[in-house]
């Protein structure tokens, strides 16, 4: 057990669920992130799902012995925390309005 990189890498993913909570329940987003997310609930979502794939990763990671459980818990939580980039990816994206005519 690697206390010293464990108990960091929790705290961190939990300020994230932290800010997550924030956006999702109040639309409340860090100041340096204001600009850049127009739908910050969503944004929120993909935050948690990153907190989520941290404490994932540092539980099974670190904090466990069998070889067989480490390795599938370690591979959910990158899967998680790609997922979490793809949808913060996505709050991020402005809709695009289409201008003019129809469809041909």
């Amino acid at each position: 057990m690697r206390l010293y990189l464990g108990i960091p890498v929790v705290l961190l993913a939990l300020l994230i669920a932290a800010s997550a909570i924030a956006a999702i329940t109040h639309g409340w987003v860090l100041p340096t992130n204001r600009k850049p997310v127009p739908r910050p609930r969503l944004y929120g979502w993909g935050q948690l799902v990153i907190g989520i794939a941290l404490c994932c990763q540092a539980v099974f990671g670190l904090m466990t012995d069998d070889l067989d459980a480490r390795q599938w818990g370690t591979l959910t939580g990158s899967v998680l925390m790609v997922t979490g980039i793809i949808v913060i990816a996505v709050s991020q994206r402005t809709a695009g309005h289409r201008q003019g005519g129809s469809a041909p």
